[in-house]
């Protein structure tokens, strides 16, 4: 079931580059860095991508690592996934962190992450006395795993 959603992308920078999906069924669109940057082993750098998104309301962009730069490079977004409301409008930047021993150079129009466009759910919070019992109850980290 594919489904397709408008998104528009401001140009910041002519070197700037549309993100990409490099498949057909691709879930994440490849984002790329407008300009070159260098990382020191053990640092992280904000990477430009020199565009600016346009989400559709009750969607958000996920920002996730590239697996072939995470696992080959040692490089990867320093907050995991990144979050792009769909009221942002400033420029789609990436805190790639250097989990490595030596550093590293990203050039200009290199992939340095990918895009998930996804619908989002939004709470309504509400303060309870009790919450409803369930067979896991208040089984923390691991307490689903056999031993």
């Amino acid at each position: 079931m594919e489904q397709h959603v408008k998104v528009g992308v401001r140009k910041l920078d002519a070197n700037a580059k549309l993100p990409a999906y490099g498949s057909a069924f691709a879930a994440g669109a490849d984002l790329y860095a407008c300009a070159g940057a260098d990382i020191p082993a053990g640092e992280t750098a904000f990477i430009h991508t020199g565009i600016a998104i346009e989400l559709p309301a009750g969607t958000v962009g996920l920002v996730y690592a590239r697996s072939g730069l995470a696992c080959k490079q040692d490089l990867a977004p320093a907050n995991k996934v990144g979050v792009i409301d769909c009221d942002y409008r400033g420029e789609v930047m990436v805190a790639l962190h250097n989990h490595g021993r030596a550093p590293r150079r990203i050039e200009a129009g290199e992939r340095i992450a990918q895009l998930v466009v996804t619908p989002y759910l939004t709470a309504d919070f509400s303060e309870q006395e009790t919450l409803s019992d369930t067979v896991r109850g208040a089984g923390g980290f691991g307490s689903t795993g056999t031993k």
